[in-house]
């Protein structure tokens, strides 16, 4: 689920006034000449008819009204400063003009969300991340991101994309745009990103993408989905890229809920099948330290909940009470003899329901993965 919008949002409008700054550097640059030079020059070197010097003010006031054409200072004698009073008018026009322009052009490409806006805030972002796809997993790799509070730039050729709208609601940068295309990686400054996630269904695309970003970005992380376990198995070995495969990563999930729906997660250390599950305490439990747990079922307690906020690794001498939910990591034959300690041997048919088991905290939409 992607974080709380207020302090992202502090982020992002923080970003937006450094991109405007620095997209419009020069039109400041040259407001600042404008109105801080040349009422110098008209301070130091005017003198009226009487030979009477002028303050600031004056010279200032003189050059704000000399922009529009209207010069408020009585004509004298010095060609210099005839010169300036005929050049700056169409001089200071420009200057407006451009600004307001171009500051018109970003606005509404804000809230349009174009290109061009995309390719500004990329300006001002530094080691983010590139997630290509925006479907489920494009989705679901971003708000993973978002959560452990790094900047996202999403690329994204559909418009109709599920999960769009929910990423720009969050301020989340999302280019919509062909990945193939040569300036799409431009457009999000690959050049300064951390890492870049090919999530697309498209195998070809994701690996061609890959290599542009290797290409512009040598020292680029790159992680790549692709179905075919072959191809992924000689991409990880040519071009040192992290290679995943949906079937490959779903397939233990799918084994072992096959075998007992109670497992949230799992993974291997070295060639031990490690698990997490939910346990309710019940009496068996109740009698034990988390020591004594730990010592007894070599597994490990990451967190205990009950009404209250949960209790992340709790103390060794924490005592369980009845009513707690204890989220367990142990090695499976451990799993399965601490099920038998607890009376809960057999695995129900399903989980789903089970007040010990967290919902699913990211929406599904209808639609599936972009096809980039």
């Amino acid at each position: 689920m992607i974080p709380p919008p207020r302090r992202r949002r502090l982020r992002a409008r923080a970003r937006y006034l450094l991109a405007l700054l620095k997209r419009f550097r020069l039109t400041l640059a040259m407001a600042a000449v404008f109105f801080g030079a040349v009422p110098l020059v008209f301070r130091t070197l005017y003198r009226g008819p009487g030979g009477a010097r002028i303050t600031f003010g004056e010279a200032l006031h003189h050059t704000y009204f000399l922009m529009f054409g209207q010069p408020s200072l009585p004509y004298v004698g010095d060609v210099f400063l005839e010169l300036l009073n005929f050049a700056l008018p169409p001089f200071g026009i420009a200057v407006i003009a451009d600004g307001v322009v171009r500051f018109a052009f970003l606005f509404f490409a804000q809230k349009n969300h174009d290109k061009e806006w995309i390719t500004v805030i990329s300006e001002t972002l530094r080691s983010h991340v590139i997630v290509c796809g925006a479907g489920r997993v494009g989705y679901r790799v971003s708000a993973q991101l978002l959560e452990l509070g790094h900047e996202v730039v999403v690329i994204e050729k559909r418009p109709d994309a599920p999960f769009i709208a929910v990423l720009q609601a969050h301020d989340v940068p999302v280019l919509i745009d062909d990945v193939k295309s040569p300036q799409a990686l431009q457009r999000t400054n690959v050049r300064h990103a951390a890492a870049i996630v090919c999530a697309t269904d498209d195998d070809l695309a994701n690996l061609n993408t890959a290599l542009d970003a290797r290409r512009l970005n040598p020292s680029i992380r790159v992680v790549l989905r692709l179905f075919d376990d072959d191809l992924g198995a000689r991409v990880r070995d040519a071009f040192q890229a992290e290679v995943l495969s949906s079937s490959a990563l779903a397939a233990p999930a799918l084994a072992l809920a096959a075998l007992d729906p109670r497992i949230s997660h799992s993974f291997h250390a070295g060639d031990r099948l490690m698990v997490v599950s939910d346990f309710q305490v019940t009496e068996a439990l109740a009698a034990l330290t988390v020591a004594e747990l730990q010592h007894r079922f070599r597994v490990v307690t990451l967190c205990v909940r009950h009404s209250s906020e949960p209790q992340m690794h709790p103390k060794p001498a924490h005592r369980f009470k009845r009513g707690e939910v204890a989220t367990l990591q142990g090695m499976y034959p451990d799993y399965l003899e601490l099920r038998a300690f607890t009376g809960e041997r057999k695995p129900p048919v399903s989980a789903v329901g089970r007040s010990d088991l967290a919902p699913l905290r990211t929406p599904e939409p209808e639609d599936g993965d972009s096809a980039i």
